[in-house]
């Protein structure tokens, strides 16, 4: 059993897409659910290995990929990669700018280094890698830019850093879509919750802890999972978007709609996962519990 996508197979048949981040996670899904589609799916990370992984199982889907190892923060690494894919597929129909991380810790603790490092991967990376394919390519030719943030309303204690650079990544979104608009270039943003995914095993064990309290806190009452966020993505990609730009999608359970007058939500178990990706596993946090007791895994 391949993906198990809710679009036509075909829909991205002749197109190239690069999602960044495509070693794991939502970009590891989002890859597959593209390729599944017929898109020619370009993947870029730090980790050779994970991108090789992920080349592997789409193949053995029957899916065309090609993997580019890159560290986005890297100007002159972003320039030839992106060059590398054009000589390669000759041409990027898509981008899914979903490389990111941060780290949990208060605003008054975050030191000039670690704001900087955060800033420089969330928003600063993401902008070289936007501009350097619409400079090359999209620029003349048009296409869709699909930039993953955060769920960042109403301000995000305890990862100030992040929130900060994910908040510039939706006004720089916002002002791409106005300027790009006359070149054909869509630019829009999903904002994911508390999506279930590997990124959860990479926190610390005070973070983790937090994040198991999550699901009682929202009206879904859930985790979302990476076949949820892979498909809001999908959807701004394709054509039946081709009016929506400027946009950011929320895939968060109405997280941001939980209200103090409201606590806590109404326990119930009628959301339902969409079981899209045939290759997902929980994450190590939800089956092991936090990091100190990986080692037994």
């Amino acid at each position: 059993m391949g993906y198990q996508s809710v679009y036509r197979p075909d829909l991205f048949a002749g197109q190239v897409v690069l999602v960044t981040g495509g070693g794991s996670g939502i970009g590891r899904c989002t890859t597959h659910e593209l390729a599944s589609l017929g898109a020619t799916v370009a993947i870029v990370g730090r980790d050779a290995e994970k991108l090789a992984k992920v080349k592997a199982e789409v193949e053995a889907d029957g899916g065309k990929l090609s993997t580019h190892p890159c560290d986005i923060r890297e100007e002159a690494q972003v320039i030839a990669m992106i060059e590398q894919v054009l000589a390669q597929h000759g041409r990027i129909d898509g981008l899914v700018n979903n490389a990111g991380g941060q780290y949990r810790q208060p605003l008054n603790k975050i030191s000039t280094k670690g704001f900087e490092a955060v800033v420089r991967l969330n928003l600063t990376a993401g902008f070289v890698v936007m501009r350097e394919v619409y400079n090359r390519w999209m620029g003349e030719h048009g296409g869709a830019i699909v930039n993953i943030i955060a769920d960042i309303w109403h301000g995000w204690p305890n990862y100030a850093h992040s929130g900060a650079a994910r908040g510039g990544m939706l006004t720089l979104s916002e002002s791409a879509a106005s300027e790009w608009a006359p070149a054909g270039v869509r630019v829009n943003c999903v904002a994911p919750g508390g999506i279930a995914s590997s990124g959860f095993d990479t926190y610390e064990p005070e973070a983790q802890r937090e994040i198991l309290k999550f699901p009682p806190t929202i009206p879904m009452q859930r985790y979302g999972n990476v076949a949820e966020m892979s498909g809001a993505i999908v959807y701004l990609l394709s054509p039946v978007a081709s009016f929506v730009t400027g946009s950011c999608l929320r895939v968060d359970g109405g997280a941001p709609n939980a209200r103090l007058c409201w606590n806590p939500p109404t326990p119930h178990d009628k959301s339902k996962p969409f079981p899209g990706f045939h290759l997902d596993v929980p994450p190590k946090l939800l089956t092991v519990g936090p990091k100190e007791q990986s080692n037994r895994s």
